[in-house]
């Protein structure tokens, strides 16, 4: 079945065009809450948001949707992602909700769907539920109607559940942090829960207008919180994006450290303490071959997926780890987390430089990268990478690469972007490489 709304991680597009339209999110509400309910018991679903704008309008849309089918809707509020996961398996809930675009612009939202299990759904169940949009669902009787209340203590119970992944002996006195919010829905509750560890906490990016998430900020954005960690001299920034399952860190230098070294840095400390599961840890195509060669230098495997927080955590669950995620930030620790969460895995970087006494600079330098070169293609229709030209640039840059570094070629799963990425010890041959494919893929398009 070809897919008309749920892409690699759930629904998302811009506000009212296209999919993401009060239509459509009450539809979805409609099939999911159908396709959940199972059993005679009081079926419930809980809806979280970042800050976007058409956040208000998406959560009316979709609480009627669920309602009108006879599911109770349980609302949070601006919730980072991986609270809306926890909270959905604490809760009981059948189902759970996050509208948000992640790091896109405000004019974007998107809608994903957690089972109650916590974890994301399956593409079974997402092509089930995308099979309903297409029909006329039975409707609840009026007297079955779902009720919709909000609850004031959500905030709470994630904080709560975050500080509980550190052992009860560890605190954050006498560091000093930046953290970042990109203005979404980690704004209240990450900057509280490093304070109430004993941290000095400079926030920035925690004055959402609806407009301005990720607007020069965030983990996409790292100009600002550089420039604030130099000027207040932090021991360390933390950047999230909108919805907060992403991390960077910046170094207390202003260098920035992303999802590969802190991947490293977790995943070495937890075999050294012999509570690092499967063997080695997972990630996907775009890691670095440097992270790749340092776990191998431990007897660790760095197991590859396709691009996708979902296929990481697919193969951590069928393999048996527990750490896994993207160098753009999305670290999942599978003994806290059912998700990507920022929040939960800064606090292990962060438990890490305080147990160390080592600077960030040098803690987080757990390996030297191999040079990396990711570019960019647009193109305005067709499929560039099954013209002649381009496969014979591709198999002339495989050829090059031979025994020398790695080729990644793969179209985006949210825009019309051919994205081309080679490594390898040469860093000349890297640039030479990726040129030359992005170059065919140009005139192809």
């Amino acid at each position: 079945m070809t897919r008309k709304f749920f892409g690699t991680d759930g629904i998302r597009g811009r506000t009212n065009a296209g999919v993401i339209t009060a239509a459509t999110a009450m539809k979805v509400g409609q099939a999911a809450g159908a396709y959940f309910q199972r059993g005679d018991h009081r079926h419930r679903v809980v809806i979280g948001k970042d800050t976007r704008l058409s956040g208000y309008m998406m959560e009316n849309a979709m609480t009627a949707g669920f309602t009108s089918v006879g599911m109770d809707v349980v609302l949070l509020g601006p919730m980072p992602t991986p609270a809306v996961a926890m909270l959905t398996r604490s809760m009981r809930a059948d189902l759970g909700v996050m509208i948000s675009a992640s790091h896109n612009p405000f004019e974007d939202n998107g809608i994903k769907l957690f089972g109650p299990d916590g974890f994301k759904l399956s593409d079974e169940a997402e092509l089930a539920i995308e099979a309903m949009l297409g029909r006329e669902l039975e409707l609840a009787d009026a007297g079955e109607v779902g009720r919709a209340r909000r609850i004031e203590d959500a905030r709470g119970r994630y904080i709560h559940a975050v500080k509980a992944s550190l052992p009860d002996a560890v605190r954050l006195d006498g560091l000093r942090i930046v953290v970042d919010c990109a203005n979404g829905a980690a704004y209240h509750v990450t900057p509280s829960a490093f304070w109430e560890l004993g941290a000095d906490v400079i926030a920035i990016g925690v004055e959402p207008d609806g407009k301005n998430i990720n607007a020069g900020v965030g983990s996409t954005h790292l100009d600002a919180i550089k420039a604030k960690v130099s000027e207040v001299r932090a021991d360390i920034g933390i950047a999230l994006d909108g919805d907060a399952d992403r991390l960077i860190v910046v170094d207390e230098k202003g260098k920035t450290v992303d999802g590969d070294q802190i991947m490293a840095l977790i995943g070495s400390q937890l075999a050294a303490r012999g509570t690092l599961r499967g063997g080695g840890v997972v990630a996907t195509v775009m890691s670095n071959l440097g992270l790749e060669r340092f776990l191998g230098g431990q007897g660790l495997d760095l197991v590859r997926t396709a691009v996708g927080d979902r296929y990481v955590l697919e193969k951590m669950r069928a393999g048996g780890f527990n750490v896994g995620g993207e160098q753009s930030g999305h670290m999942i620790l599978a003994d806290h987390a059912t998700t990507g969460d920022g929040t939960i895995a800064a606090l292990q970087v962060l438990a890490a430089l305080v147990t160390s006494g080592k600077p960030a600079s040098e803690l987080l330098h757990q390996f030297d990268p191999v040079p990396q070169l990711l570019k960019n293609v647009r193109f305005s229709g067709g499929k560039p990478l099954d013209d002649a030209k381009v496969k014979q640039a591709i198999a002339d840059a495989e050829a090059d690469l031979s025994g020398k570094g790695r080729l990644v070629i793969r179209p985006s799963g949210t825009e019309p972007v051919i994205r081309v990425m080679a490594e390898g010890d040469d860093e000349g041959q890297v640039h030479r490489v990726v040129e030359s494919i992005c170059e065919a893929v140009r005139k192809a398009a």
